[in-house]
């Protein structure tokens, strides 16, 4: 009998313990989850966007020979760098040299010339008047003197072509900036303007980056502008780089040039290109970099933190509130770009909004709330 009594307590206490456990967990359920928000208020925002892009070359210029030749000498270091008019090779001279004497003497022949037939059309130029020659005897002379000016004039012009031939056997670099190898040796047989370049001129500092960007978004961008949503005037066309492979970003700020009057038919890409000064030549032609323009300023702007944004599996964006009644509540928000760690809140929200943005993990649509301003609440971050 006794064990039946002791059995029974044991329900009893059994029961008791149950049910305040009950209580308990009631309790902690309808108590408020303490959340950390922020207050939406507006703000100036720059507008940038990301780019991806190659980097060309300023100038490049391929050396030619303008002369026919033997090659005597190279008098450059390969992967150097050269200077305008530096003296790259020497094609072989002499023949360019014996021309020019021969040009030298020819206008002194005619020179000579010259002047015998012009003393003759002067003498005749007096006996005419005194019929002591005929008339077609001066015509001949004034005639024979004009061509003698004119051989004259031949002969200077082909003076200076040989003067300008010599002087082209000296093949000099036509720009400044780094050469790369040679594809001739001393030896080789060269020809005027020839396919085949002997060796090429790249110039690097100053460099170009040129940029591809979607002429859809260049054309909000400036509907934007026309609105009055987005200053224009103070974008200031600044760019920065990010070199491909590399997190750390280029040590120059490039300036934005122009934008292409075309649009590419396959991609509906525009292309933009800007130059960046390249004093130590990091910048190579061909690199591929990411580039972040500065568009303009954007007045009145909210922003939500990127930490308070959820999505749902469509990708649609929304953020956790507290409602009137204390509850948490998901409210769905359109975004258009980030700017830093917040993303730029095209609509769902309005200046003096609270979004919640620490403790997001504990939510559920219903759930009582106890919003705590996020400076005062770091400690309850996700809970």
């Amino acid at each position: 009998m006794m064990n039946w009594v002791k059995i029974g307590a044991v329900a009893v206490g059994l029961a008791a313990l149950l049910a305040a456990c009950d209580d308990e967990k009631k309790v902690a359920a309808e108590r408020p989850v303490p959340v950390g928000v922020v207050e939406i208020a507006p703000r100036d925002v720059e507008v940038s966007t990301e780019l991806s892009g190659r980097v060309e070359a300023v100038r490049v210029s391929e050396v030619r020979p303008q002369v026919s030749g033997v090659l005597k000498r190279r008098l450059f270091a390969e992967g150097g760098d050269v200077r305008a008019g530096q003296q790259l090779y020497q094609i072989d001279p002499d023949r360019y040299a014996a021309s020019l004497a021969s040009a030298e003497a020819d206008l002194a022949k005619a020179n000579a010339t010259l002047k015998s037939v012009q003393a003759k059309a002067e003498r005749y130029a007096d006996l005419v008047k005194v019929n002591a020659v005929s008339r077609q005897d001066y015509d001949d002379a004034a005639a024979s003197l004009d061509q003698a000016r004119a051989e004259v004039k031949a002969a200077k012009a082909a003076l200076d072509l040989a003067a300008i031939d010599l002087v082209y056997t000296r093949v000099n670099a036509p720009i400044s900036g780094r050469i790369g190898k040679s594809s001739v040796t001393e030896g080789a047989l060269v020809t005027a303007n020839q396919t085949d370049a002997l060796a090429t001129v790249t110039q690097l500092d100053p460099i170009y980056v040129d940029l591809t960007r979607s002429s859809v978004e260049m054309l909000k961008l400036r509907r934007e502008i026309e609105a009055g949503r987005v200053d224009g005037t103070a974008a200031a066309a600044q760019v920065t780089l990010t070199l491909d492979g590399d997190a750390a970003p280029y040590a120059h700020t490039g300036t934005l040039q122009f934008a292409d009057v075309t649009v590419d038919r396959t991609t509906g890409m525009v292309t933009m290109r800007a130059v960046f000064p390249n004093p130590g030549q990091e910048l190579l032609p061909g690199m591929f970099v990411r580039a972040r323009i500065s568009q303009g300023v954007r007045k009145d702007a909210l922003t939500v933190p990127q930490k308070a944004v959820v999505r749902d599996a469509a990708g649609g964006a929304g953020v956790w509130m507290p409602d009137a009644q204390g509850k948490a509540a998901l409210r769905p928000v359109a975004l258009s770009h980030l700017v830093g760690q917040a993303w730029v809140v095209e609509s769902g929200l309005s200046a003096g909004d609270r979004v919640i943005v620490d403790g997001l993990q504990s939510l559920r649509p219903g759930v009582a709330v106890e919003p705590v301003p996020v400076a005062s609440a770091p400690q309850i971050a996700n809970r």
